[in-house]
């Protein structure tokens, strides 16, 4: 069964870093694809960053140079580091996992996990 948990998540002022952690059971991180989703009240969920186990990576626009994706196989986790925060990157990020591209479309993955909330305030 697998499993996926997000950890690192909480409130920052605007400019502020957050480094969010996802870690896997039943699962191997550098087997397909991985990606970090998030949805903030009242908005669809969106693809914010992906990344595939040749080390190839999808950004989505508003957090391109801002956020950075990476994977460490040996720990089986996923890490979002997201730097120069703003209010609008408020919401709860998921990791999702199971996608033969670096897609940011919801439907390209088959496991998720439950969230962790990211607040950032002006």
């Amino acid at each position: 069964q697998v499993q996926l948990v997000e950890s690192g998540g909480g409130s920052v002022q605007a400019g502020g870093s957050l480094r969010l952690s996802c870690t896997a059971s039943g699962y191997t991180t550098g087997s397909y694809c991985m990606g970090w989703f998030r949805q903030a009240p009242a908005r669809e969920r969106e693809g914010v960053a992906s990344i595939c186990r040749d080390g190839g990576t999808n950004y989505a626009y508003s957090v391109n140079g801002r956020f950075t994706i990476s994977q460490d196989n040996a720990k089986n986790a996923l890490y979002l580091q997201m730097n120069s925060l703003q209010p609008e990157d408020t919401a709860i990020y998921s990791c999702a996992a199971g996608s033969v591209v670096p897609s940011l479309r919801i439907t390209a993955y088959n496991y998720w996990g439950q969230g962790t909330q990211v607040t950032v305030s002006s």
